[in-house]
């Protein structure tokens, strides 16, 4: 699995992406062109389930997806 840390990213793009809710989506665009569709999944409550995410973590793991969806496309 690949990780970004919001921390690496610009200021701008980790507030962004630390505000991501479940289910919304998050359109990547580069150079006017989308290079990407994502959204936010939320898991289903279990009686074993993990507590969430904070935004942040929620946020790299949003990048995370992204980024070995592209490296799975080239």
């Amino acid at each position: 699995m690949t990780r970004i840390d919001l921390d690496d990213v610009p200021p701008k793009v980790a507030a962004l992406l630390a505000g991501v809710g479940p289910g919304e989506p998050v359109l990547l665009v580069q150079n006017g062109v989308v290079v990407a569709r994502l959204t936010a999944d939320a898991a289903e409550p279990s009686a074993e389930a993990e507590p969430p995410l904070p935004p942040e973590e929620n946020a790299k793991e949003i990048f995370e997806q992204f980024r070995s969806a592209v490296e799975d496309e080239f």
